[in-house]
């Protein structure tokens, strides 16, 4: 039953001293707010940078008039004095809730960003990648559950629980914020289902929300390499072509989008040439000794229009500045040190479209429909040792939210399956002549995961996380990956599949989910839990990631697994460390706690140490513990070798 609003009563002016005491007095708790509030698309490591910028930038130029604070209430503190209620106070909390939603909002073409929408010049940390402690299995669901809210929704349900004590203030706050519709709002958190057995206030008051209790990761040590010395690269680059853009020159000419010639050479020259270009024979990959990219035909209604592969060999070698030039990590975009080969020419929907293959990358050159080159687009993706079954597919066109694929020659059936629906059959999907599919629907690039599009090609299952080729879906444990068939490994997959939202646009190949465990639950509960691990392998080799999650029972199909435990670069549950680990804390259904572990196949024994003492002989552990009890988790293998936890 809601509580008695308080009337909002006449603010006296703020002046920049007594909202500076009160920002500082109270700065954890308006970070915390902050945090909470920004669209978790940012990701957590720029979302705890972005909730300390918006909270120092805060603090008003001068003096705040009472017009100003008007709407702005100071309502009875909720659980009593141990909450701010002052003006200084309610004028900061204001501009950072205000400036927060605004970084949710899509903005318009032409219109500039927001401040909360950039990413924060102070504070700043080069090198480091930010973000709070990781809680248990209830801080993880309910993280999921805000994420899926609206940001008035996710702002009405945080304020709802930390700050304010009726959805009366809590409509006057957000109205005040900008919120066009606040009661709607509300109605939105009050549809917020929390965790089962979860304390509410104290789930939003734990480390895995508090952004000024952080841990430090490294980021992409070798990708930072590799900027650094492509920005050295860029910046002599640039001091070259000054110099040579003031010499004469033969122009744009036919080359369409790319830039005036820069070099001269005879590679140069012969990558330019579409005579030159190589092309496999229909029947290549019937014969060949292994299949990939390069025994594809060469496909499509305009192989033989020496004007568009001309202008597309040539905005490859000097895209220019009104061109599109996007890349997967650790993909280079250079030109092609020789003749590359053709994949495709022909129009794809509105655009017309050109496929290279240079035997280490894939290039999707698009221009308008019309010829206009205005608009053109130069797209680059890793493809070095691929395969038959990593060679499937080609994203030709993407319009819409929909995508279009050209197919590998050896795929004769292609349909699409919805992952989060393992018992539904697939649907066809039509292919034409020259093996580009109809537009299919692509996984919406958000959190909102009502549904995940795979492609079944035969018995290869692949879905698109944004880039030029699909990634490859497969199950079982490290040496014995296996495609996903059969309704238990699609189940498997209906509860991983929203944690592939994490994954997109880092230029994964494949995906493997592991069942690595299979976990009887204590205190009474009925059924068994899974263990799950899911690892993304990349193009490069460098980069990997990899979830522990953790399946209890009775979750419906196509709910998401918990993650319990994320980690980079790290090779455990690969070909390379064949291993799982992973613990977690749980609630059981007579609201006592316990912390639980398991191990893969060659586990010995398990230890725990730290708030939670104890040791189990095998793979499973299960012990009584405290809420919030943090433990640290190490097993020996059955070779004698030590193995710790995921992290």
């Amino acid at each position: 039953m809601e509580q008695q609003a308080t009337a909002p009563r006449p603010l006296p002016p703020v002046d920049v001293e007594q909202a500076e005491a009160a920002l500082i007095e109270h700065y954890p708790r308006l970070v915390r707010l902050g945090y909470l509030v920004l669209p978790p698309a940012l990701g957590r490591n720029r979302r705890v940078l972005t909730a300390h910028a918006l909270v120092q930038r805060a603090l008003p130029r001068n003096r705040v008039t009472t017009t100003e604070l008007t709407g702005l209430a100071v309502p009875a503190p909720r659980g009593g004095a141990g909450s701010p209620a002052d003006p200084g106070y309610a004028y900061v909390r204001q501009r950072v809730l205000r400036a927060a939603l605004e970084a949710g909002r899509p903005r318009g073409r032409w219109q500039l960003p927001k401040p909360g929408q950039l990413p924060p010049l102070l504070p700043q940390v080069w090198g480091l990648r930010l973000f709070p402690r990781s809680g248990g299995a209830d801080e993880l669901a309910l993280d999921q559950a805000l994420a899926a809210l609206s940001g008035p929704g996710r702002a009405a349900y945080v304020l709802r629980v930390l700050e304010l004590p009726s959805d009366s203030d809590v409509r006057q706050v957000l109205k005040a914020a900008g919120v066009e519709d606040p009661a709607a709002a509300v109605v939105e958190a009050s549809g917020l289902r929390t965790p089962a057995g979860s304390r509410d206030a104290s789930l939003l008051e734990s480390m895995e929300f508090d952004p000024c209790s952080l841990q430090a990761r490294p980021t992409d040590l070798m990708r930072r390499r590799q900027h650094a010395r492509a920005a050295l690269a860029a910046a002599a680059a640039a001091a070259v072509c000054g110099t040579l853009l003031v010499l004469p020159g033969s122009g744009w000419g036919p080359d369409g989008a790319a830039a005036p010639p820069y070099a001269q050479n005879a590679a140069a020259q012969q990558a330019l040439d579409p005579a030159k270009l190589t092309r496999a024979s229909t029947g290549t990959w019937k014969r060949a000794d292994r299949s990939g990219f390069a025994v594809w035909p060469a496909r499509g209604d305009r192989t033989d229009d020496q004007e568009l592969l001309r202008r597309a060999l040539a905005v490859w070698a000097r895209p220019g500045s009104s061109v599109r030039v996007t890349s997967t990590p650790g993909t280079a975009t250079g030109p092609a040190a020789g003749p590359p080969q053709l994949l495709y020419a022909g129009e794809v929907g509105q655009a017309t479209v050109v496929v290279f293959h240079d035997g280490l990358r894939l290039v999707r050159y698009a221009e308008a429909k019309n010829g206009d080159t205005g608009g053109a687009a130069l797209d680059f993706a890793r493809a070095d040792a691929a395969d038959g079954d990593s060679a499937t597919a080609v994203v030709v066109g993407r319009a819409d939210g929909n995508v279009r694929y050209l197919t590998a020659p050896w795929v004769s059936e292609v349909a699409v399956r919805d992952l989060l629906k393992p018992g539904e059959s697939a649907q066809p999907l039509r292919t034409a002549a020259d093996g580009v599919t109809d537009p299919t629907i692509s996984p919406a690039p958000t959190n909102d995961c009502r549904s995940w599009p795979a492609l079944q090609m035969g018995g290869r299952l692949v879905t698109d996380l944004g880039e030029l080729t699909p990634a490859r879906l497969t199950v079982g444990a490290p040496d014995g990956q296996h495609d996903v068939t059969g309704p238990a490994a699609r189940a498997d997959w209906a509860h991983t599949a929203c944690h592939l939202q994490t994954m997109r646009s880092q230029g994964v190949r494949s995906v493997n989910s592991w069942t690595f465990a299979t976990q009887p639950l204590p205190g009474g509960a009925a059924g068994s839990a899974e263990w799950l691990c899911t690892r993304a392998e990349t193009w490069r080799g460098a980069g990997s990631r990899v979830l522990a999650l953790f399946q209890p029972p009775g979750a419906r199909p196509g709910a998401a697994s918990p993650p319990v435990a994320r980690a980079e670069d790290s090779p455990a549950c690969g070909a390379h460390d064949p291993h799982a680990l992973a613990g977690v804390l749980w609630k059981s259904p007579a609201g006592n706690w316990y912390a639980l572990a398991a191990g893969s196949d060659d586990v010995e024994s398990i230890a725990a140490t730290g708030a939670v003492q104890a040791t189990a002989s095998g793979r499973l552990l299960a012990v009584p513990a405290k809420p919030g009890a943090r433990s640290a988790l190490t097993a020996r293998l059955t070779d004698g070798k030590k193995l710790t936890a995921i992290h």
